[in-house]
């Protein structure tokens, strides 16, 4: 998949989130904070289907600094996002107490509604290498799939990714759907599918070229 940097940035669905945002105006804001507070901290990736080939990284830097300027009020910490211009997929990596307050910090910044939003759990970065391409691949595993699953095959990931001049950085995992989200260098998506292949033939149903952004 290579970059297209064509006009327009689509925006969509606020006003299924209004009713929601009124009900939550009309709380105690004392309450609110004192709830936020004491809630265990999660992580999430969105996901953001926006018009294919219409789509600016530009753009969604502009977005996700709006997110920043609202995100303290939801008590929402925006981490990282990648974008894929060409299929118009944006994705956001965020720390929050629920999904429901980083989809109100959406709303409240831009508009913007992900079409989904996936708790996840994160493996520890390695250094990007500035000569290679960055791809995100979807795997959608379903229900019965454990941590301790997905860390071994991401393992036998590790032990291939040479061969085929691969480097995987780190992924997430959502349990609950059994959906992961792998992050890898490589020159072209053909070499990630094939490390996949050889290492323990869980292929992925989506393959996105991104470019990173924080």
């Amino acid at each position: 998949m290579k970059f297209s940097r064509k006009a327009g940035f689509t925006a969509t669905l606020f006003a299924a989130f209004s009713l929601a945002s009124v009900h939550l105006s009309a709380q105690p804001h004392n309450a609110d904070t004192s709830l936020r507070a004491t809630e265990p901290r999660k992580l999430f990736i969105d996901v953001h289907q926006l018009e294919p080939g219409k789509v600016k990284y530009e753009d969604v830097a502009k977005a996700h600094a709006k997110d920043l300027a609202v995100e303290g009020k939801y008590n929402v910490d925006f981490l990282k996002y990648w974008v894929d211009e060409k299929e118009g997929k944006v994705f956001c990596l965020a720390s929050a107490n629920d999904s429901a307050s980083l989809i109100k910090t959406h709303a409240e910044a831009h508009g913007l509604i992900p079409q989904h939003v996936y708790e996840v759990t994160g493996e520890t970065a390695t250094a990007l290498k500035s000569d290679r391409n960055l791809f995100l691949d979807i795997h959608y595993l379903g229900a019965g799939v454990t941590a301790n699953d997905v860390a071994a095959a991401h393992e036998k990931d590790l032990a291939v990714q040479k061969k085929y001049g691969v480097n995987f950085t780190n992924y997430f995992f959502d349990e609950k759907s059994g959906v992961v989200m792998c992050l890898a260098e490589a020159k072209d998506s053909t070499d990630l599918i094939k490390t996949h292949k050889e290492a323990h033939g869980l292929l992925p149903a989506e393959v996105f070229e991104v470019m990173p952004g924080q």
